[in-house]
């Protein structure tokens, strides 16, 4: 491990404090910086994130920097674990602190609302002096990281030495990394993936079961690699750790709030209740209204986003999306 190597890790919600305790027990030494003074001063005091990931202490190599300037002071390389509907305002309010030509990676996902961009773009208009960027993404609970339980992750960069710097640092322990060049597929299937989290927990909520889960996550699939083969994407990236690989995670295990939110529709739950019990941002909610205008924009068909977008934003019962899901004609897979 490159001992030495200083990372700025900005957002200090419960994957961007897993992913500065991952990366201090490898050896690396990390500011973790985040926007809420209380919620910072209490990362200082108790070395550890209570709110988020209860009774796991800081390793001393991850030190609490509340200034943002501070964190972004002499230091290698900035990783952002930002929610994907703030990272422009975030990098557009202080992309005077970064460094010319700083290295700059995200473990974020999502797609900005209304322009439909990936992130690497907005990070491309925001931050002009900076010209080596990564994505990191896959399967990955927060808790199940900082607990160092096995993992998995694919980093994505058209930086051949950055890729391989940011798996280097990652690879460590039960904690491995993997390397790709397709930016596109990555963010698509870690942003798309959390729309049908939301379906394949309607479904289980709805008492449908294990077959119409697996329906799902298959029929979602292929929805996903449509889309992302119009946009650029390589096919055989959504078979991988961050497509697949995340898809599975997400819509299976109700660690995942996008997985959530869906059962909870099928209580007959409102959206606003339901951010109420789940106290974190939703992801997948802001992505459908995204991903819905991608679609049309490509024309690309995706039904069973679609049908999540009618329950979310048009009033549409869970029950009734899945009744028109059914009555859709089949043909060749």
């Amino acid at each position: 491990m490159s001992t030495g190597t200083s990372i700025a890790l900005l957002g200090a919600g419960s994957w961007g404090t897993a992913l500065a305790i991952h990366l201090a027990r490898a050896g690396l030494s990390i500011k973790l910086w985040g926007n809420e003074p209380d919620h910072m001063l209490r990362l200082q005091q108790d070395r550890a994130n209570q709110q988020f990931l209860p009774d796991i202490a800081f390793p001393d190599m991850l030190e609490v920097v509340p200034d943002l300037a501070d964190a972004l002071s002499a230091v290698d390389l900035v990783m952002l674990a930002i929610p994907s509907h703030a990272f422009r305002p975030f990098l557009s309010a202080n992309s005077h602190l970064f460094d010319d030509d700083m290295p700059v990676s995200w473990a974020s996902k999502g797609l900005e609302e209304g322009s439909g961009k990936l992130l690497h773009q907005v990070v491309a208009e925001e931050l002009p002096q900076c010209q080596h960027f990564a994505v990191i993404s896959g399967p990955t609970f927060a808790k199940e990281v900082a607990r160092n339980m096995p993992t998995a992750i694919t980093v994505a960069s058209t930086s051949e030495k950055l890729a391989s710097d940011l798996r280097e640092y990652l690879h460590y322990g039960n904690f491995k990394a993997y390397m790709s060049t397709d930016m596109i597929g990555v963010e698509l299937g870690g942003a798309l993936k959390n729309i049908l989290a939301i379906a394949a927990g309607a479904s289980d909520g709805l008492g449908f079961g294990a077959n119409a889960r697996a329906a799902l996550i298959t029929r979602g699939l292929a929805e996903i690699m449509r889309l992302g083969e119009s946009m650029g994407a390589q096919r055989d990236t959504f078979m991988g750790l961050a497509g697949m690989g995340d898809l599975v995670l997400t819509c299976t295990d109700d660690q995942s709030r996008n997985r959530r939110t869906g059962l909870l529709l099928a209580q007959g739950k409102d959206i606003t209740e339901i951010r109420e019990i789940i106290g974190q941002e939703i992801e997948g909610v802001r992505t459908t209204r995204v991903a819905a205008n991608l679609a049309r924009t490509y024309e690309v068909e995706m039904p069973i986003i679609t049908q999540v977008y009618s329950v979310l934003y048009d009033g549409k019962s869970p029950i009734d999306a899945v009744k028109t899901l059914l009555d859709r004609d089949t043909r060749t897979e």
